[in-house]
């Protein structure tokens, strides 16, 4: 069961034995407890539901801690579709389920940014700086068509930018703290420090 739900740390570099650097996020990986198994007889299909994170037993509602049972306190619940019969319910994951050198999937909310221009947030070049362009540098240009006189949906505007779930596949674990449940995963990982990371073999 090559899964786990994790927290963004930072970013770091990573020297191999031969020298070579690889630029790579630190996250804090679990523990993670398993709080449903799910089976095509009774739910339609096959996943394992499990519970990360701390929440104060008063912020939970009463299904939730008649679901969790003496399991725990979990501040969020993920799925993951994996064959039947893999898991039990009350089963804890942690970094250990890694190996160094696994590729994983990671998903995560991106960065928010904002509002943002058309310059920013969809690459456009901007128009001149000189030839009595005096404001007009970062602007979008014209917007409307002269054939149906409208604007056509789909159009590259300026608008929201980020806070989206962003998946990067086929990231290195690089290294593995057992004692602390830190994995190294090479590359950059989306969100700011403290995301919510879900992480799965690749």
């Amino acid at each position: 069961m090559k899964f786990i739900l994790a927290t963004k740390q930072k970013m770091t570099q990573i020297f191999d034995e031969t020298g070579k650097v690889f630029p790579a996020t630190v996250v804090s990986a679990g523990p993670v407890t398993v709080t449903q198994v799910k089976n095509a007889d009774v739910d339609g299909y096959e996943s394992v539901q499990i519970g990360f994170g701390e929440e104060k037993e008063k912020n939970l509602k009463k299904a939730q801690k008649g679901h969790f049972g003496d399991l725990g306190s979990f501040k969020t619940l993920r799925e993951f579709r994996v064959p039947n019969g893999k898991a039990q319910k009350g089963d804890v994951i942690d970094a250990t389920a890694f190996e160094v050198g696994d590729r994983v999937t990671v998903s995560a909310i991106s960065k928010g940014k904002g509002n943002q221009g058309v310059v920013k947030r969809h690459n456009f070049a901007g128009g001149n700086r000189t030839h009595g362009n005096k404001h007009s540098e970062r602007r979008p240009g014209s917007i409307g068509s002269t054939g149906p006189q409208r604007v056509l949906k789909g159009l590259k505007m300026m608008g929201r930018m980020g806070s989206d779930r962003v998946t990067v596949k086929n990231l290195k674990v690089l290294q593995i703290d057992k004692d602390t449940n830190t994995l190294v995963i090479s590359g950059a990982i989306p969100g700011r420090p403290g995301t919510l990371v879900e992480i799965h073999h690749a």
